[in-house]
């Protein structure tokens, strides 16, 4: 009865320290908003993405025209890029990482909205 209970115990803990790791590692998951520097990635916003943003923003394109990229949590860029988060993250470890918008999101119009506003 003891190892059994015991051995419960260290399972409870062992799982509570991996959820607790991945809650707290920025985007583990894609769901994070880590909004230091060194969790985010660099997004490329083709024109298409550009409208959806500027219908989500109520605004017309051109007003975006000025914004080809922005900067969003590792997360955000995954989603909004079709990427796997842990691809993005090696590529921030080696680096800056990049990718190419191929859709929108409401994250991703909150960034752009922010670069506009200055």
């Amino acid at each position: 009865m003891f190892k059994t209970t015991a051995s419960a115990a260290v399972l409870v803990l062992a799982l509570a320290g991996s959820a607790f790791a991945q809650g707290n590692s920025g985007n583990a998951g894609g769901g994070g908003n880590n909004s230091t520097s060194e969790g985010l990635v660099t997004v490329s916003l083709g024109d298409v993405v550009l409208q959806e943003i500027a219908n989500d923003l109520n605004v017309e394109v051109s007003d975006l025209v000025d914004v080809t990229q922005v900067q969003v949590p590792v997360g955000v860029a995954a989603t909004v890029c079709d990427v796997n988060a842990n691809v993005l993250a090696e590529q921030k470890k080696a680096g800056d990482a990049t990718c190419e918008a191929t859709s929108s999101s409401q994250a991703l119009a909150q960034a752009v909205q922010k670069q506009i506003d200055g």
